[in-house]
């Protein structure tokens, strides 16, 4: 079959017209050095700060660095797929993290890359990492409690929802155990958790896991995990991104609580970079900007306005401390960006007092407005009573003769150490709490061993669920505790205490016999 000419020409006029051609302009540069994360590009005179690049691979990195000549970049990825000459193109998009409520139970990477093994995360939404913070007209005062489910921190720390509460001591004294127990305890509180691991060991992100999975606390909680083996780039980000996915449960009018673990690892990556980026060094080699990298990270934390549907942001940073030294650099820059500390300290916590608290350095700027009525009612002068009771329990060391006032006094301080003694993973519940400290401020506990409070504190909390129930709700009221509330309480004490004699006088006939 021979085809005509015209035929031939038809048939090119046809592929012609419906030919799909797209110009495809993207701005390149090139990379003029590569190496320890960090890669030098020429040509990309238009970028913004924060901007996300791409080089070859599909490998990502973000611009930190505008200089008149070049752009220094971070790289998000492997470094060593990136070689001298590599075209690198603008997204002209800022770093960015999804967000939804389809991230909860799930363990991410700072670019919201799922690490656990499951299904890519679906989420219609992408927020960029870096925003900035809402003025103080968008907000309103802090005014509702965040319960730990921690009684030396409820009673006498008290934290509120939108607030930022450092906690600070050096390492092994259980800091993540305050901030996993803080979230154990917002079960059934529709308070939704991320908790972001910087520079930590993988093993220990795995246990934090566990734990939160054993206790059935998964399901409200984001892992953001950038953990010591990646690379500084990641670690750098992290807050961010865990602070990104909290804002958006905060805009939607609910309640957020970020853990930030730990911010003086994240220091260090962000020291590493800025030598690498040449960047001037300055106090302890940390660039002189490393102030505002926190203040910019911790200010995002607040309680929004009524107009803005009142969510709020509550933030725990968590430092780590040399040789118990809160006055070193950035242990002193993030105190003063929060809204108080709680300092755990080495000597308590080795001397068999936990959760370590150190009453007289711990501190909380919100105060009384984010306490519950009856446990300020309860615990008001709880601080005060434990600092004498420390100054006392010094000078007793000395082996003075002392009257019956202070051994009183000293007798009594030893049972509030002890009531405020506390497991780890064992929130407990802020009724139970009031009753318990009411008990042991008001003398009950005064005649009995010290080895045996834990055991009464059992007690305490079993017959609080049989039979006084209805005192539970009642200290949960606003109205705190009233004449009534507080007469409850008495008997509530009393009956506590002959169950409790009663127990123990059984038993002592009982190994007679």
């Amino acid at each position: 079959m021979k085809i005509q000419p015209d035929e031939i020409s038809r048939i090119i006029k046809e592929k012609i017209e419906k030919y799909d051609y797209r110009i495809d302009i993207a701005e390149v540069g090139r990379v003029i050095e590569v190496g320890d994360g960090i890669a030098r590009v020429y040509g990309l005179k238009d970028i913004m700060a924060s901007e996300l690049v791409l080089f070859n691979h599909d490998v990502y990195g973000m611009a930190l660095n505008l200089e008149e000549d070049n752009v220094g970049c971070i790289v998000l990825g492997e470094t060593n797929l990136i070689k001298e000459g590599d075209i690198v193109k603008r997204t002209r998009n800022i770093v960015q993290v999804p967000v939804g409520e389809g991230l909860l139970g799930r363990i991410i990477n700072p670019l919201g890359i799922p690490l656990d093994g499951r299904e890519r995360i679906e989420s219609s939404q992408a927020m960029p990492i870096e925003r900035k913070a809402l003025g103080v007209v968008q907000r309103q005062p802090v005014k509702e409690p965040l319960q730990t489910g921690i009684k030396a921190i409820d009673s006498m720390i008290p934290i509120g929802r939108g607030q930022r509460e450092l906690i600070i001591g050096d390492r092994q004294t259980g800091k993540t155990a305050l901030a996993i127990d803080t979230i154990i305890n917002q079960k059934d509180t529709e308070v939704y958790c991320v908790y972001v691991a910087i520079g930590q060991k993988r093993s220990t992100v795995a246990k934090v896991i566990e734990a939160l999975r054993e206790h059935n606390a998964l399901d409200f909680t984001v892992i953001v995990s950038a953990t010591a083996s990646v690379s500084p780039s990641i670690q750098y980000i992290a807050p961010y991104a865990g602070a990104t996915i909290g804002e958006y449960f905060r805009d939607q009018g609910k309640h957020a609580l970020v853990i930030y673990d730990d911010l003086s690892k994240h220091a260090v990556a962000y020291r590493q970079l800025s030598l690498l980026l040449r960047r001037p060094p300055g106090r302890e080699a940390y660039p002189g900007d490393v102030f505002y990298l926190h203040s910019r990270l911790l200010e995002r934390a607040s309680k929004l306005s009524d107009e803005l549907n009142g969510g709020s942001l509550t933030a725990l940073p968590i430092i780590e401390t040399q040789a118990s030294d809160i006055s070193t650099y950035i242990p002193t820059n993030v105190i003063s960006i929060t809204d108080g500390q709680i300092y755990l300290e080495t000597k308590l916590f080795y001397s068999g007092i936990r959760p370590a608290i150190n009453a007289g350095l711990s501190v909380s700027r919100v105060g009384g407005n984010a306490q519950l009525k009856a446990m300020k009612d309860v615990a008001g002068k709880l601080r005060i009573e434990l600092a004498q009771f420390r100054e006392l329990e010094a000078f007793a060391k000395f082996g003075a003769e002392l009257d019956k006032t202070t051994q009183a006094q000293l007798n009594r301080g030893y049972r509030l150490v002890e009531v405020l003694k506390q497991d780890q993973y064992v929130p407990i519940s802020v009724e139970k709490q009031i009753a318990v400290i009411f008990m042991a401020y008001n003398g009950y506990l005064d005649d009995l061993p010290l080895d045996i409070i834990s055991v009464v504190e059992k007690e305490i909390f079993e017959l609080m669920d049989a039979e006084y129930n209805k005192l539970g709700k009642k200290l949960l009221l606003p109205e705190g505790v009233t004449e009534d509330v507080e007469k409850e309480l008495h008997s509530f004490c009393k009956q506590v205490k002959s169950d409790f004699e009663h127990q123990v006088i059984k038993s002592h006939e009982g190994d007679k016999s």
